[in-house]
C-alpha cells in the first residue's frame, strides 16, 4: 500500500474501499478534529471476519444471527475507518463529518468526544493481540490525519477506554500502545 492521505474535500482517504454509513451527521460549526479515537470490535465477540461489522454500520445487522446481536442490531453506530485483521482499510464516514462512535465520553475536560474526533475500529477483541499489518495500517491512517488535519497534536491519539473509562475497555490490554507510539515515531507504517 502506498502512503495514504486524505481528499480535504470530500473527507475521504484515497485508495481504500468506501462503504458509506447513513449514522453520522455534521459536526458543530468551527469544530476542529483534535482527537483520534482507537476502537476494537469484533463480531460476534471473539470472532474475526465475516460481514457483520458492516452490517452493523449500515443498520443491517440481523438481531436473529447470533444472541449477542439481539441487543446492538437497533443501535445506530458507525466508526469513520475499519482496519481489518488482514490490514484492508475499509471508509465509512468522511472525516469533516462527525461518525457516531465515542457515546458518552470526555477527553481533556471536554465532552461528546464525537464532535471533535475520527474514530477508527480496528478488528479485534481485548483479549487477542492484534496483526502487525494492524499497527502498520492504523500508524498510515493517523499519519494521513495529522497531514491533513494539523489540529491533531501528537498525544491526541487515545483508546475508547481512555474517553469512557468504567464504560468501555476497548482496544484493551491486547492493544500494543508502544508498538503504535513507536511506528508513529519512526514515521513507519506502510508495508506488508
Amino acid at each position: 500500500m502506498t502512503d495514504l492521505s486524505v481528499d480535504r474535500r470530500g473527507g475521504w482517504l484515497r485508495g481504500v474501499r468506501r462503504a458509506p454509513s447513513p449514522n453520522c451527521d455534521e459536526r458543530p460549526p468551527d469544530t476542529p478534529i483534535e482527537l483520534v479515537v482507537v476502537h476494537g470490535i469484533s463480531l460476534p465477540p471473539g470472532e474475526f471476519g465475516g460481514p457483520w461489522i458492516e452490517a452493523l454500520f449500515h443498520n443491517r445487522l440481523p438481531p436473529d444471527a447470533h444472541p449477542f446481536f439481539r441487543d446492538i442490531a437497533a443501535i445506530p453506530v458507525s466508526a469513520h475507518v475499519l482496519v481489518r485483521r488482514d490490514g484492508e482499510i475499509v471508509q465509512y464516514v468522511p472525516f469533516h463529518r462527525r461518525a457516531w462512535h465515542a457515546g458518552a465520553s470526555a477527553y481533556g475536560g471536554r465532552t461528546r468526544c464525537n464532535d471533535f474526533s475520527v474514530g477508527i475500529e480496528l478488528e479485534g477483541d481485548d483479549h487477542t493481540p492484534y496483526e502487525e499489518i494492524q499497527y502498520r495500517r492504523l500508524a498510515d491512517v493517523v499519519r494521513a490525519l495529522r497531514s491533513a488535519y494539523p489540529t491533531i497534536p501528537p498525544e491526541a491519539v487515545v483508546g475508547h477506554c481512555d474517553i469512557a473509562p468504567g464504560r468501555k475497555t476497548d482496544p484493551g490490554p491486547a492493544f500494543d500502545w508502544g508498538r503504535l507510539r513507536a511506528l508513529l515515531a519512526a514515521g513507519g507504517g506502510t508495508g506488508r
